[in-house]
């Protein structure tokens, strides 16, 4: 059987990566493989699709394509295209493997890049976020414990236009008690998504797992966004305390079942 490769594109914000969860759902986890190229030190949906979908095999930046000529014919790759990559990029591998193009559209959209480059286009997401936002702003935060209420009085301002025109953004945090979240806002879209992700609770010391943030948008105050992020972080001994309240809780609980 021949290597089944599904790459998925489209613009910002459509929900690609939504997509491919869903089709994940219908198949085995252990027969699918998952690459997003051009993530860089930040990679937000491997962390993310690692987490929600164990059995499923992340390939890492550094494996890069040629990981994908390698695959069992039992096996299949989906292949996420950031809006921000150039499709002809990849062209070089994708021709060279047999493999389906899908292009994730807002609905309404006709006559794009994305329709000339696609065997099937499937409807996403109504996003209002631009097609070609002038900058993306990524930091990795890994090690940094946040504050919950500073996080969420942080992103409520991010999203509102506090630091620029915010078109996307995206961030896995570590919070005091443990657990690490998943947020995920789209400009036009009116629910902004928080997600548990399926870890265990982190509570010894600074976690030494992948956080990071990205930004996407017009007029970003990078600097500011940046320290902001700085200042919800915990000291050392604040992050002991805290986790030291998490344990005793938890024991209580356990001695108490």
């Amino acid at each position: 059987m021949s290597n089944k490769i599904i790459a998925v594109a489209g613009p910002l914000g459509a929900g690609k990566t939504t997509w491919i969860c869903q089709n994940f759902m219908l198949q085995a986890p252990e027969s699918m493989l998952y690459f997003c190229p051009g993530t860089d030190s930040v990679p937000i949906d491997s962390t993310y699709m690692a987490a929600e979908y164990p059995g499923v095999q992340i390939l890492a930046e550094g494996q890069d394509m040629e990981r994908l000529k390698h695959v069992s014919g039992s096996e299949t790759v989906y292949v996420e295209i950031g809006f921000h990559l150039q499709l002809s990029s990849l062209e070089a591998v994708l021709t060279s493997l047999p493999c389906t193009r899908i292009a994730i559209l807002p609905p309404g959209m006709e006559q794009t890049e994305w329709h000339a480059w696609a065997d099937t286009i499937a409807v996403g997401a109504a996003s209002q976020a631009m097609l070609n936002p002038s900058q993306l702003w990524r930091s990795p935060l890994t090690g940094q414990v946040l504050d919950p209420a500073s996080l969420d009085m942080f992103w409520y301002e991010l999203t509102k236009g506090a630091y620029g025109q915010v078109q996307r953004a995206k961030g896995i945090f570590d919070l005091t008690d443990g657990r690490a979240f998943h947020f995920n806002f789209v400009a036009g879209l009116l629910q902004m998504e928080t997600t548990e992700l399926k870890l265990p609770r982190w509570l010894k010391g600074r976690p030494d797992r992948f956080s990071g943030i990205e930004v996407v948008g017009e007029n970003l105050d990078q600097s500011a966004i940046a320290q902001t992020l700085k200042d919800c972080g915990l000291e050392d001994r604040a992050i002991a305390y805290y986790q030291q309240q998490v344990k005793d809780v938890l024991a209580s609980g356990a001695e108490a079942a």
